[in-house]
């Protein structure tokens, strides 16, 4: 099993916006990804947000390799989408995450 997280931090100017684009695009984007198994879309409720929110995509792999190649290939394609759509009103990070124990 590999995981990767990915966090879209957005400005509240595009909240809206973000919110219609979350529910139709970038999950209809997610529901239509091969390599990933299974996948949890998140909204982030936290006491450090003070602007803004986060969405947490965690996506889990069979294995690093198809991991790889959706940050290489996949990740590329839906980062070029919503920079297209949004510009610098969203910021996007990849965190990998490699369990050293798990009950999943």
């Amino acid at each position: 099993m590999s995981v990767l997280s990915i966090t879209f931090h957005t400005t509240e100017s595009i909240s809206n916006a973000w919110d219609q684009y979350l529910e139709n695009e970038l999950h209809q984007m997610i529901e239509n990804l091969i390599d990933a198994e299974k996948y949890i879309l998140s909204e982030v409720e936290s006491e450090m947000i003070s602007e803004g929110k986060n969405t947490n995509l965690l996506l889990i792999f069979q294995d690093e390799e198809k991991r790889q190649d959706f940050v290489e290939i996949e990740l590329t394609n839906i980062t070029e989408r919503i920079l297209k759509e949004f510009g610098e009103n969203v910021m996007i990070f990849k965190t990998y995450l490699n369990p050293k124990k798990s009950r999943f």
